[in-house]
């Protein structure tokens, strides 16, 4: 009760206060600030994917500038030569506005990063979206088929159906190429699992029908059961280590990484930065009330 409290209450604090907090998770505001990070990360042997912060906008002039934004920093980040690809939120691009606007803006996106044979990453995002982002990820796989992957998450009921019916698009050749996440936006029982154990359980469903069928996996998690889990996985479909990655978020679980990256995977850690970042912030802290007693530590004990 008292996390839901601070997490309801979070948006109206000083941006200072919520910063606190935050930048433990987020690189900055600027292109920049991203770089810098990804270059520490680089040299830990550890890979990035880049983020520009910002979803669910209301004017395609919004949409038109996270496009330039994320032009302007893949031209940066390899002029930098960072060891990284990228993520982007269709809703970010107006998925919600204007299906066609939004695709039309991401397949630019692509187009870039296809120039540097880098590759994109199209988030998954709450239950209303999921149709309309894996059609637009189908259309873009079949322009791009090696420069462009999808993120699903364990905690929805559909996601090993949907795993199952894009194998179409599955080829030796190219590849399916995805991440899968628990899934953190609030949905109901009917679509969503609640229960840890019910999560993680179809974690390691969704993930074991990736890595036996040949397809890329991104394996996006922070629980250390999971981690396991996916260890035996491995083993067991005796996968080589160029088909799959685990993957984090910048500033959780550095121990659990490092313990990884030591087992000799590969490991892949998603930075966001931006200035929407008290947004990102405060909706993600409303969408895990537990996350609140960090910020108390944050506050008390770092800060």
């Amino acid at each position: 009760m008292f996390n839901k409290l601070i997490a309801n209450l979070l948006p109206y604090f000083p941006e200072k206060f919520v910063w606190l907090f935050s930048k433990s998770y987020i690189a900055g505001e600027s292109v920049e600030d991203a770089l810098k990070v990804s270059k520490e990360l680089n040299k830990q042997g550890i890979m990035v994917t880049l983020d520009v912060l910002g979803e669910f906008i209301n004017t395609l002039d919004e949409a038109e500038d996270n496009k330039n934004q994320y032009l302007e920093l893949i031209e940066l980040s390899e002029k930098n030569k960072i060891d990284g690809n990228y993520s982007v939120k269709p809703t970010m691009f107006g998925l919600l506005i204007d299906k066609e606007i939004c695709y039309k803006k991401i397949r630019e996106i692509v187009i870039k990063a296809v120039e540097y044979n880098n590759f994109i990453r199209v988030d998954m995002e709450d239950s209303q979206c999921v149709d309309m982002e894996i059609k637009l990820f189908r259309k873009l796989k079949n322009e791009f088929p090696d420069n462009v992957g999808l993120v699903f998450q364990s905690y929805m009921k559909r996601t090993l159906d949907d795993l199952k019916s894009l194998m179409d698009i599955h080829s030796e050749e190219s590849p399916l190429n995805y991440r899968l996440c628990k899934g953190i936006y609030v949905e109901s029982p009917e679509v969503a699992y609640k229960k840890y154990e019910d999560v993680n359980n179809h974690f390691l469903e969704d993930i074991e029908f990736m890595l036996k069928n040949d397809i890329y996996s991104g394996i996006a998690t922070h629980d250390k059961p999971l981690v396991e889990g996916a260890y035996k996985l491995i083993e067991k479909y005796n996968v080589p280590k160029e088909k799959y990655e685990f993957q984090m978020l910048y500033g959780v679980t550095p121990a659990l990484r490092k313990s990884i990256v030591d087992k000799g995977h590969r490991m892949r850690v998603y930075v966001p930065f931006g200035k929407e970042w008290f947004g990102y912030s405060t909706r993600r802290l409303k969408e895990n009330p537990k996350m609140a007693s960090l910020i108390i530590k944050a506050i008390f004990f770092k800060g």
